[in-house]
């Protein structure tokens, strides 16, 4: 996991959002999946975490250039955030991640696969999640490595799991397969969303094995159905 300083001016980002909306044969990018995963919809996730009651020692940055606005939020059974989504493609090499494409490529994540290998982040869905800081510590809120994030975009629903760790001071980045997934450019260098992700995470969750999307999938429809039923 890197941190990021790239801002892209308002023209450039205008471009990079009407060419994610290409199709796939032009863009390069697999067309993202018109269904959502799992049977909660986003609009009953969204529901749930209109307000928040925030559970983090202040806030955190979505980038290094911009100011700290985004609390961590705590409701039953889960703690949530809503940023920017910037794309990781750290752990495997592969032809779509690497020092190549990612200009802050690293070859390991915080998190590995049953084998012991790092994650693969163009095709795992995977989030990442600050540092433990004073800001806030992940484990004591019940997050763990594994554990299932709903990750919610453009009334999308993508489980994810987490999958790695950042900067003390940054939040909001998933990896290639997540954005994708959710129909945002997966670009590592110029790709993301500005804003309007909403990320939820289950506390003392686990998948097992981490690298098993079907079971994040299987774990996290069961999560975000108590989710709803409890909040």
């Amino acid at each position: 996991m890197r941190t990021r300083t790239l801002t892209l001016p308002a023209a450039l980002g205008a471009a990079l959002l009407a060419l994610a909306a290409l199709p796939a044969d032009a863009s390069g990018a697999t067309a993202p999946r018109s269904a959502q995963e799992g049977s909660v919809s986003a609009s009953a996730l969204l529901a749930k975490v209109t307000s928040c009651s925030q559970i983090s020692n202040g806030k955190y940055k979505t980038d290094d250039e911009t100011s700290a606005t985004v609390p961590v939020c705590g409701k039953n059974g889960a703690v949530f955030w809503k940023a920017d989504m910037d794309v990781d493609c750290d752990g495997q090499v592969t032809a779509k991640c690497n020092a190549d494409t990612d200009p802050w490529f690293q070859d390991d994540t915080a998190f590995h696969q049953s084998d012991g290998r790092a994650l693969r982040a163009d095709s795992l869905p995977y989030v990442v999640v600050p540092s433990s800081s004073s800001i806030w510590k992940y484990t004591s809120s019940g997050i763990k490595g594994g554990g299932v994030v709903a990750v919610v975009y453009n009334g999308k629903v993508e489980y994810a799991v987490v999958g790695d760790t950042g900067p003390t001071k940054i939040i909001g980045e998933a990896s290639y397969a997540t954005a994708n997934a959710l129909g945002i450019d997966p670009d590592p260098e110029t790709g993301g969303a500005d804003s309007g992700v909403t990320y939820i995470l289950f506390k003392n969750s686990q998948v097992s094995p981490i690298e098993s999307h079907s079971a994040a999938v299987s774990l996290g429809d069961s999560l975000a159905r108590q989710f709803l039923a409890n909040n």
